[in-house]
């Protein structure tokens, strides 16, 4: 398969405007187009300030697109992927009530009935089948709008984009819901080798029956726009035809996928005005506009998002994957875009991209891209402070641009690494999120001043760090000089931080003269090694070092006086803390069983079901076990008195092929060399019907 050159800016783009749709509909979801004039007028830019939310929220838009794609990552890149393997992708990424959807009801919410049934053992597709769930309950939006990942893997490939998101969207719908989504992701797929509106809708309309009601409302919308200038009159024949009163459920597919359609035929090449035209028109504003920002994000470019205003700036590539991999929550356009185009390139045969600048997290190597990082808001110089992005030594880089800094003014910038404040203001959708970076792994950034500065500047990395009152304090690393034109390698092993997560990086600049103008270059950062690290209960009476574990449990309360109390009332219940960055190192602690029919600690966590598990058992057992879906395979096994209410001090380590378990001097050693071996990922405490609590987790090198 031939990718097109510009596969991977194309992805960017996409990702990015399936960002600006989300958040651009996001304030206003469900609003009807008479509520929305009446109250907003035509939305023509962001609109969250007037509502006074935040603008990067969690989503399930989001998270849902960018999850379940990853099932090609854990049961293998191929285009035969089902949807009973997407299923069980479903079951180890959503944390329940908490996690990426929409908790509604069973009945009430499509991905949660459907949940419900996967977790009950009704496989996919049958989880989500009309003959399953009943036709409205099928037949609600969601299958089209998780596609966007699907199709930006298949690029120039409707069939295989049709049909990864047929198998996807089976998970939960059935039906309309399943053909909207199938067409929609064909489109997205050609529009990567194609820019003919009309062309792409007639290549979506090739995977779906020619009887079905999609099919024959997308005939109906595309001879009103030719009969109507105004997309407004078309907009209203839509509501007459196909509004939500002529269809049951709380937000069906059908009005929504007409939008859609009408959007695009009115705006091809303008994103703004499809925007624009997308969320005026009311519904499913959200999930409408990143649908629609994804297609012509694809279709046009870079550039075409360029076109209208500032869309990408106040979002500077941020986003939130809420989701049990807490280590990929806290996330970002320009990581999502390679993570998507290396499972295309792989798809198409190929080998993987390079990763750029060796590695680094940070690299800023697509255009205009900002990974996140923007002015540190809380400080008197920040009006003084741009960022933006240059072409740097055949790449690209991040540029800091600074005025009128004296000799007590500093220019901050930062990227979030952990879950920021603004959570706590966030409506419907949870954010489960481990912090990126941790105490004892070290830290490197390269920068470079333009040889055109006035004055001589330092430059040093900053930590933001929460306290007990859950506000933000700043840790700096030893200042380096940067003179005009010279560069300089920061470096820096992170500080314990006193159990507290570190909630931001950055990069501060500060003047040694009496004035200093000009612009430092960031060619990359990025941390290597084994944290080194005590997890337990900070100073104070915040909340965030807790909210900083995926909380898989049925209960986990501060309000004991252990640090980490665990209960689970049904199956097993786990908290996972830590990325899949961890890859060899040990966990050790102290840990006391109440109740449960085992307990223990997890290494190299994956979610909720992909771990090795280091437990003992209520019937006298101590165990290395191997969690990967529904399977439990017990790696090694030896005789262990197990008792209640008293502490066993247990220490797991991970190195390798080998995972060594001690339990009260008691050892026990097991190797995994199977093809399906899990060789990086977090810590985690676990047990069984039943509550668990230990008060600190030590993590270091294996």
């Amino acid at each position: 398969m031939q990718l097109p050159n510009d596969y991977l800016e194309r992805v960017y783009a996409g990702v990015l405007g399936k960002l600006i749709g989300v958040y651009l509909g996001r304030p206003f979801e469900g609003w009807t187009h008479q509520k929305i004039m009446e109250e907003l007028g035509p939305i023509e830019y962001y609109v969250h300030e007037r509502l006074n939310q935040p603008l990067v929220v969690t989503d399930d838009d989001v998270a849902g697109t960018f999850t379940f794609v990853r099932a090609l990552e854990d049961y293998g890149v191929k285009p035969d992927l089902s949807a009973e393997e997407i299923g069980k992708a479903w079951l180890n990424y959503i944390v329940e009530e908490r996690a990426i959807l929409w908790w509604g009801g069973n009945g009430n919410s499509t991905e949660h009935t459907a949940w419900l049934n996967l977790k009950k053992g009704v496989p996919a597709p049958h989880s989500g089948s009309i003959a399953t769930n009943g036709q409205a309950v099928a037949e609600q939006i969601g299958a089209q709008i998780f596609i966007d990942g699907w199709a930006m893997v298949a690029p120039g490939q409707p069939e295989l984009a049709a049909r990864l998101a047929d198998q996807a969207g089976k998970v939960s719908h059935d039906g309309e819901s399943v053909y909207a989504a199938m067409l929609w992701a064909a489109m997205e797929a050609e529009a990567f080798v194609a820019s003919d509106i009309d062309h792409l809708i007639d290549t979506g309309l090739k995977q779906i029956p020619s009887d079905s009601l999609i099919a024959r409302l997308i005939a109906d919308i595309r001879a009103w726009h030719k009969a109507h200038p105004d997309w407004r009159d078309t907009r209203q024949k839509i509501q007459d035809k196909y509004g939500y009163d002529k269809y049951p459920g709380n937000c069906h597919v059908v009005p929504n996928h007409a939008l859609m359609i009408m959007s695009v035929l009115y705006a091809p090449d303008d994103f703004q005005k499809a925007q624009m035209i997308v969320n005026t028109s009311g519904w499913d504003t959200d999930c409408n506009a990143g649908n629609v920002g994804c297609l012509l994000g694809i279709m046009n470019g870079l550039d075409g998002l360029s076109e209208g205003p500032d869309f990408r700036g106040p979002i500077a590539d941020r986003m939130l994957i809420s989701s049990a991999d807490g280590g990929n929550s806290i996330n970002d356009a320009v990581r999502q875009a390679y993570f998507l185009a290396n499972l295309g390139v792989q798809l198409a045969g190929r080998p993987s991209l390079e990763a750029p600048k060796n590695g680094a997290q940070f690299h800023f190597s697509l255009p205009g891209s900002q990974q996140g990082f923007r002015p540190q808001t809380d400080l008197d110089a920040t009006n003084s402070v741009r960022i933006g992005n240059t072409e740097f030594e055949g790449s690209r880089a991040l540029t800091i641009d600074y005025e009128a800094l004296g000799p007590s003014q500093s220019a901050v910038v930062t990227t979030p690494t952990f879950s920021p404040r603004e959570m706590l203001d966030m409506r419907t959708y949870d954010l489960m999120a481990t912090p990126l970076l941790y105490s004892g792994q070290k830290l490197k950034a390269r920068v470079k001043a333009d040889e055109r500065n006035r004055g001589t500047i330092e430059a040093r990395l900053r930590i933001r760090v929460y306290d007990e009152r859950d506000q933000l304090r700043d840790i700096d690393a030893e200042p380096v000089v940067v003179q005009a034109g010279a560069e300089a390698l920061l470096q820096w092993t992170l500080p314990d931080t006193g159990g507290q997560p570190i909630a931001e990086l950055g990069i501060v600049v500060t003047s040694t003269d009496r004035r200093a103008d000009g612009r430092l270059i960031v060619d990359y950062i990025r941390w290597d090694g084994t944290p080194n690290l005590t997890l337990k209960r900070p100073a104070g009476d915040g909340d965030f070092w807790r909210m900083a574990w995926v909380n898989g449990a049925s209960f986990f309360s501060k309000r004991f006086p252990a640090a980490f109390r665990i209960a689970q009332n049904r199956g097993e219940g786990i908290i996972i803390h830590g990325t899949r960055q961890w890859t060899d190192y040990q966990a050790s602690g102290n840990v006391m069983i109440h109740l449960g029919n085992y307990g223990g600690l997890a290494v190299r966590a994956q979610g909720l079901r992909r771990y090795y598990g280091a437990r003992v058992t209520r019937d006298g057992k101590m165990q290395i076990v191997r969690v990967r879906d529904e399977d439990t395979k017990v790696l090694a096994e030896i005789a262990f008195k197990t008792e209640f209410e008293k502490h066993i001090a247990m220490k797991v380590k991970a190195e390798g092929t080998r995972i060594t378990f001690e339990a009260d001097g008691v050892s026990l050693t097991a190797e995994d060399t199977s093809s399906d071996a899990f060789r990086d990922g977090g810590v985690g405490l676990l047990v069984h019907e039943g509550a668990l609590s230990s008060n600190e987790i030590r993590i270091g090198a294996a």
